[in-house]
């Protein structure tokens, strides 16, 4: 009897649903936006925090040094060492890997073994691209003053979004095209001064400028192939849930950086460039003490960098990871004339412009997010629409 009762009301509620249950997917999906928009929020404050971390503690570390008052080169040249120290700080993101719920693991996965083995060879070339940036990126600037350096690294912008139109299959619009464009002036125009920039005996534009264009390829091939990682091989391991959460961009990360370690670990033995460690720090005018300081904080600021950048790189793409991430250059500039006084910095009007930039360039993508958005949600209205029909 129990059974017959609520079987029949069972059916009068799929024949009258309530309000809440027609509605649910437009809330669910609602829902699902404002915690995407938070995700990237969230992200976008880790890049910028990161960036400013950095270039503040690399201006400290290099006005310690004392190789210019020492009669040697100016820039420091322990670019292993600089290279080691962008990654080796990835073991602290483990506990966070495990503490970040995980969804349920999909069991539909066929040849899990080859999407493993995939898995395994894009850390693997990630990791080496990695790698070579943060070594090239730091030949870079040991040949050029930095204005000129940071002319040609503007140039990564253009290879992520020509690398990402072939191997992402990456949509462009106006807005988009708008953002790029803006991103590069301020970028190049907002930058900030750099402590460690070579004097001008030291300047050889011919090195630098193949260096730093190399550097700027590796850094594009990695944002483009860390996005088809998340959409054509991570996702589809359905250990995930076929969702894309945080999760994803903590073991992206730890992978990565565990093999740009390993590589620059190498390299810092290789080049014999570890013998000059000792010296380094007894030349640091603030101490040995702070010298490991320093490097701790810079190694634990590059790795808040890394994880934002990632974390947009998943939720939205790679070409809004680098267009956030050489927006955020005004905003160090003005941090970095702040805290130091060198090369009579100021925050010119060249740099305010670049602030007033910055809302349109940004405001140009996040429109196009917003558009986006807004698309799904009348996609879905349109579906509902075609059901009650």
């Amino acid at each position: 009897m129990t059974t017959e009762v609520s079987k029949h009301t069972t059916k009068d509620e799929s024949a009258n649903p309530e309000p809440d249950q027609i509605l649910s997917p437009r809330r669910s999906l609602q829902l699902s936006q404002k915690k995407w928009w938070i995700s990237v929020l969230l992200c976008l404050f880790l890049v910028l925090l990161g960036d400013i971390l950095v270039m503040l503690l690399l201006n400290f570390f290099y006005v310690q040094d004392r190789r210019g008052e020492s009669g040697q080169d100016q820039q420091y040249k322990g670019t292993w060492l600089q290279s080691l120290v962008q990654n080796a700080a990835f073991p602290i993101l483990i506990p966070l890997f495990f503490i970040f719920p995980s969804p349920k693991r999909n069991q539909e996965t066929n040849n899990t073994s080859f999407l493993s083995f995939r898995l395994i060879v894009l850390y693997f070339v990630v990791g080496v691209l990695v790698a070579a940036h943060s070594k090239l990126f730091a030949l870079g600037k040991l040949y050029a003053n930095y204005g000129i350096f940071t002319l040609i690294s503007a140039t990564q912008l253009l290879f992520t979004a020509f690398f990402s139109a072939f191997i992402n299959r990456f949509k462009f619009t106006r807005w988009i095209i708008l953002s790029i464009a803006g991103t590069i002036c301020i970028y190049v125009f907002g930058g900030p001064n750099f402590a460690g920039e070579p004097k001008e005996d030291e300047e050889s534009y011919d090195i630098q400028a193949w260096l730093t264009f190399a550097a700027s390829v590796a850094f594009a091939l990695s944002l483009c192939f860390i996005q088809l990682g998340f959409e054509k091989v991570l996702v589809k391991t359905k250990r995930y849930g076929n969702k894309k959460v945080f999760r994803m961009v903590l073991e992206m990360q730890i992978c990565v950086s565990l093999v740009a370690s390993v590589v620059c670990l190498v390299g810092l033995f290789a080049s014999g460039e570890f013998n000059e460690l000792k010296g380094d720090s007894k030349r640091f005018k603030k101490g040995e003490t702070y010298y490991v300081l320093s490097l701790i904080g810079l190694a634990l600021s590059w790795q808040v960098w890394s994880v934002g950048l990632i974390g947009l790189v998943l939720y939205v793409s790679g070409v809004f990871g680098d267009v956030v991430h050489m927006c955020t250059s005004p905003l160090v500039a003005l941090f970095v004339v702040l805290a130091f006084d060198f090369l009579d910095d100021d925050f010119s009007w060249n740099r305010i412009g670049t602030l007033i930039a910055i809302v349109v360039a940004l405001g140009s993508y996040f429109y196009t997010l917003h558009k986006r958005n807004k698309k799904k949600m009348v996609e879905l209205n349109q579906s509902e629409n075609n059901v009650e029909v």
